[in-house]
């Protein structure tokens, strides 16, 4: 599963995308600073599974990770080649969910590659060249006589708005930044999320205990960035599932819906196999007993069969034939 991160140039993407993974990707204040498309492997934030590997005094813990791909800004033509043109749209084809990042800050010593700062004519440039980009893609299957209804279309990918602010317009989550209602109204109940990459950048670089301070000097709960990532995990339809003890405290990724022999498969294909049994315990059920064995005792511990559906947070040890 893959998460690009698109917008024009100069908006703050590869700053966010250094803060997402702090892989170092160039970021300059000009067009098409970033040339080939970065790549990152990203742990999703988890408070559970931080909560269980203190809890064991786990010798290894195991986040769930999702992988964000950097995108090179996209300009007005860029479906018909300017700027980096369709080299960079094939590249967002292969992606399962978009984040689209908004220059929502006023800044003159930053260039903006239209000259001036406006969401609604930003997201439409981008929204246009995806639109034509499909449209490119369609009547070339159609030359070659192949089946268009099959082909992956840019412009029906879900969407989630990154609004990049100042700092001074960050507490709050940006409520008094003047740029954000109109993203809002554009994404039309997709999500928005809104954040000041410089510095969420800033708090990449800090200890837990430091990037909480900060955060909460803002006068917010989460970082942008954890809200950023939680959000593409749960448009990817995403969950967790947690296993846990001295050795190791994982969480195992899974599509919703996702039944208990499949869920087993995840840590090896032997357990789907050989599945017998799922023995479960929810987060908050081992949290309010204060042990899984307490939980037990409390007959809290289910005992589940092939048909189960595994829910987020379930702590599960599976049953299996060799």
């Amino acid at each position: 599963m893959k998460i690009g991160i698109v917008g024009l140039p100069n908006v703050g993407k590869s700053t966010l995308f250094n803060a997402l993974t702090q892989a170092g990707a160039a970021s300059a204040n000009y067009p098409f600073c970033t040339i080939e498309p970065n790549v990152g492997i990203v742990t999703v934030p988890d408070e559970r599974v931080d909560f269980l590997s203190k809890f064991y005094k786990a010798k290894n813990t195991v986040h769930a990770t999702i992988e964000f791909v950097d995108i090179a800004g996209l300009v007005r033509g860029a479906s018909t080649g300017e700027g980096l043109g369709n080299r960079f749209l094939a590249k967002i084809r292969e992606v399962d969910v978009i984040v689209h990042v908004v220059r929502a800050f006023d800044k003159s010593d930053i260039v903006h590659v239209d000259g001036d700062v406006d969401p609604a004519r930003d997201i439409e440039t981008i929204n246009i060249e995806l639109e034509l980009s499909d449209i490119e893609s369609k009547e070339k299957r159609v030359t070659k006589g192949k089946v268009v209804q099959d082909l992956p279309l840019l412009s029906t990918k879900p969407v989630i708005y990154c609004a990049n602010f100042n700092e001074e317009d960050l507490s709050n989550e940006g409520m008094n930044n003047k740029h954000l209602e109109i993203i809002k109204n554009i994404a039309n109940g997709a999500p928005v999320i809104g954040l000041c990459a410089q510095i969420e950048a800033e708090l990449s670089t800090l200890d837990d205990d430091s990037r909480k301070e900060l955060v909460t000097s803002y006068g917010l709960k989460h970082s942008g960035l954890d809200r950023l990532i939680l959000e593409s995990y749960k448009m990817l339809g995403l969950i967790s599932f947690l296993t846990a003890g001295e050795q190791e405290v994982r969480a195992w990724t899974i599509k919703r819906g996702t039944k208990a022999p499949q869920a087993a498969g995840r840590i090896h294909t032997d357990f789907e196999r050989g599945f017998i049994r799922a023995e479960v315990c929810s987060y908050s059920d081992f949290v309010s007993h204060g042990s899984l064995i307490k939980a037990k005792e409390s007959g809290k511990v289910r005992v589940e069969g092939k048909d189960y559906v595994v829910q987020d947070g379930d702590i599960v040890h599976f049953r299996f034939n060799v």
